[in-house]
């Protein structure tokens, strides 16, 4: 055991000459969703409708991720140092994917996720189209063509003719409903070509900003969008007549744009990257105003949101989603997927009373907006939510005035917190949209009481708290609840059940901790909520042994252990354990018929609850002491238990 000094006052040091006291230790998404992908860096993506699945590729990390349209990883496919771009077969049969560090393309079979075959093509491609059957891909400032239709393949390379591309990567754009036609570009660069023949027949060349991050053709194959307006008209995704390259419009963005994507049926979906503006704009075939727009949240540590990645964005083909990958501040990217995204998003207000009186007639009133305006007439769901319907109940249906609002009114059964939901179904053009307001309904007052507040039990004491519930409508039903002092253990449930006749409901608590015990009524349709605590304490469990005596004698009614004068007494508390627990040990001298203190410290228990403290021996007869341990509330470490006493144990020193 540690040995420690503490010095004492004059007049004690005499008569106990050196007392020391030393201490030890004894003993599938129906709805916008996103989900987080497996991925360290996103190339691109591209989406299988036929089989509903998402490819991204990762070259950092060499590999393709597939998920299902909700972002659940059903594949990956590794061992592709560098891939990049990718593209689908006209069947849907197979991904073809850019391995630049490779200097190949992969084959990857729609149903089972395996790579059929690989194409060397003697340059390190990145972007990729597949245009009546042939791949194009996009390598440094040139493109070139991979043929897999016959006996072997037949790669083209050096295709961009005449044409002045330098800086970055060769981008591609097509589309299958614009046959023989393939649009490359690159810093400074674009062109139209004829991919009818064997080769690329340049149809025009024109220019573009050196900022592009993503181009694409038009269904009808009139126009190309690139992600960048480099006329200085401003940032946009600026449309270029493929006749002759002229800027025929312009989707005007707030932000930097990045990504630009055409669905099937003509509608257009920007991205741009931003920290605090809208992340995806979608336009309707011919509108260069979005008529719906997506913010990503922050998910990670800046005060901007998260970030769509270059060139991250896909069409479903049936046009009725927009995948797109965003990443945050810690370099995690997550896949999202937007339904509906050319449906224009309504707003739905509903305002209803702060209170009302129960079984009293209230109106609610509300509005229907949209960039488009709905007609009036509109059909809207209401539902009421309380305490006897809680999945809600259907009232009659609400239509709108021309001007959208619509109003309603209702008598509420119930009391308590009532809410009206309003909802428009959507239409062929127009999305879902609800709104809801809550209106607290008054409901009669309750009494409930607990017994025992603000009582001191010993350790361990089983205790009764009796709950008392007065009159009610309907329910009876009483809950009560322990709350041990502590932050190592939670609230419990004791017991949850009906009061009796006389209106009780009693749990037991085993005091071993201060605890705080709460009675709750849940109320009803007519009878308020009420919560009722009583807070009671308990004694810390103090006991102490002797070690080192010779015998035991009583002196008066006082039953002291004898010690030789060379015998160094050793007291072993035991305490009811607390992490960072210390007990305090006190020591007294008799002399001249009075106690005096001779000093006091903290020493900590084991996790046993145990604590040695040994006290040097004065080497002198005729001396008389006496100690006690104790646990003090605040001082002893911390705050669970009542300050607790311990027993005196005494001591005499003889020859």
């Amino acid at each position: 055991m540690r040995r420690r000094s503490i010095s004492t006052a004059t007049t004690l040091a005499v008569v106990f000459s050196s007392v020391a006291i030393a201490a030890g230790s004894a003993g599938v998404a129906a709805a916008d969703s996103a989900k987080t992908l497996p991925v360290t860096s996103v190339g691109d993506l591209v989406v299988d409708g036929a089989h509903q699945r998402v490819y991204v590729s990762d070259p950092t990390s060499g590999k393709i991720v597939v998920t299902d349209y909700a972002g659940t990883v059903k594949a990956t496919l590794t061992g592709l140092s560098g891939v990049s771009g990718l593209a689908l077969s006209a069947d849907s049969g197979q991904v073809y994917a850019a391995v630049k560090n490779g200097n190949r393309i992969v084959s990857v079979e729609t149903g089972t996720y395996t790579e059929t075959a690989s194409y060397p093509v003697g340059a390190a491609p990145v972007d990729l189209e597949v245009v009546d059957g042939r791949i194009w891909f996009g390598y440094g400032t040139d493109f070139g063509s991979l043929d897999v239709s016959g006996a072997e393949p037949v790669v083209r390379l050096h295709q961009r003719g005449d044409v002045d591309f330098f800086g970055g990567t060769t981008l591609l754009g097509s589309d299958p409903s614009a046959p023989g036609v393939l649009v490359a570009g690159t810093g400074g660069g674009l062109a139209v070509y004829d991919v009818t023949a064997d080769g690329a027949t340049l149809r025009v060349k024109g220019s573009m900003d050196t900022s592009v991050k993503q181009l694409d053709l038009t269904p009808d194959g009139s126009r190309v969008l690139t992600s960048w307006d480099g006329t200085g008209n401003g940032y946009g995704l600026p449309a270029y007549s493929t006749t002759d390259l002229n800027e025929v419009a312009s989707y005007p963005i707030d932000a930097y744009p990045n990504a630009v994507r055409i669905a099937p049926d003509g509608s257009v979906a920007g991205g741009s990257s931003s920290w605090y503006e809208p992340d995806v704009h979608i336009h309707r075939p011919g509108e260069t105003t979005p008529v719906r727009e997506y913010d990503f949240p922050n998910t990670g540590n800046s005060s901007g949101s998260d970030t769509l990645v270059d060139g991250a964005l896909a069409w479903a083909p049936d046009s009725s989603r927009v995948f797109a990958v965003s990443v945050n501040t810690y370099g995690t990217y997550t896949l999202r997927t937007l339904t509906d995204p050319t449906k224009e998003l309504p707003k739905l207000t509903v305002a209803a009373p702060a209170k009302a009186e129960r079984a009293k007639k209230l109106t609610v009133t509300g509005k229907l907006t949209s960039r488009t305006a709905l007609p009036a007439g509109t059909a809207l769901k209401v539902t009421r939510t309380d305490v006897e319907s809680p999945s809600g109940r259907t009232l009659p249906a609400v239509t709108t005035k021309a001007d959208g609002s619509f109003s309603f009114a209702d008598t509420p059964p119930a009391g308590g917190k009532v809410t009206y939901k309003v909802s428009f179904a959507g239409d062929a053009t127009h999305a879902a949209a609800s709104g809801a307001d809550a209106v607290e309904v008054s409901r009669k007052a309750t009494t409930l009481t607990l017994t025992n507040n603000g009582k001191l039990y010993a350790y361990g004491k089983d205790v009764t708290f009796t709950a008392h519930l007065g009159s009610t409508y309907k329910n009876r039903t009483v809950a009560i609840y322990a709350d041990p002092f502590g932050s190592d253990k939670p609230k419990k449930l004791l017991k949850s059940a009906k009061v009796n006749s006389q209106g009780n409901l009693s749990a037991v608590v085993d005091m071993t901790r201060d605890t705080t015990v709460t009675a709750v009524f849940a109320g009803d349709a007519r009878s308020a909520a009420k919560t009722a605590k009583s807070t009671a304490y308990a004694l810390a469990k103090v006991s102490t042994t002797v070690s080192k005596h010779y015998r035991t004698g009583k002196i008066g009614s006082t039953t002291y252990y004898y010690f030789r004068k060379n015998t160094d007494p050793v007291f072993t508390t035991t305490m009811n354990y607390y992490a960072g627990r210390k007990q305090r040990f006190q020591l007294q001298v008799y002399y001249q018929g009075s106690w005096y203190d001779s000093g006091s410290e903290y020493f900590a228990l084991a996790t046993n609850g145990k604590s040695a403290v040994s006290l040097e021996a004065p080497g002198e007869s005729g001396i008389r002491a006496r100690m006690r341990s104790s646990y003090i509330n605040g001082s002893s470490g911390d705050s669970v238990n009542s300050t607790t006493h311990g027993a005196w144990k005494y001591m005499a020193f003889t020859n």
